[in-house]
């Protein structure tokens, strides 16, 4: 969700910002409500829940998701990284417009059935690059 920060100040200069609430629902120690994610913090978030949603589970739009779940219950291999790789990729060009997605690479451990991902996206207006890493790995 984008929203326009302003001020009544003339010095401060109006700002395009991100705001996100935490999913895990902490506490804010002052305010004593849910404490919020803002900017790159909050692009970040938004990646990772598309990666892990599985199609259906948003309820009233069942068409987002990937299909990651599936692909990891198939044998460990290089050619499924590149499909792992393939369908993060969609996910994130499809349904999350703040982000440029730079490189996404997918290492098998099929010692440790597991993947390995390390993602480097952009986020729009910010010329850092973002860089998150997490492993993928079936839950029987």
């Amino acid at each position: 969700m984008a929203t326009t920060i302003t001020s009544n100040n003339p010095r401060i200069i109006s700002e395009r910002g991100y705001k996100d609430l935490d999913l895990n629902f902490n506490i804010h120690p002052v305010k004593k409500d849910v404490t919020k994610h803002v900017n790159e913090y909050a692009v970040i978030n938004s990646v990772k829940n598309l990666v892990s949603l599985n199609f259906f589970e948003k309820p009233f739009r069942p068409e987002i998701g990937s299909s990651l779940r599936s692909l990891l219950f198939e044998n460990i291999d290089t050619i499924l990284a590149s499909r792992i790789e393939r369908a993060i990729e969609e996910v994130i060009i499809n349904y999350e417009p703040r982000v440029s997605v730079s490189s996404i690479n997918a290492t098998a451990y099929p010692d440790e059935n597991r993947y390995n991902v390390t993602m480097t996206f952009f986020i729009i207006n910010n010329p850092n690059p973002v860089t998150i890493d997490f492993f993928l790995e079936r839950i029987r």
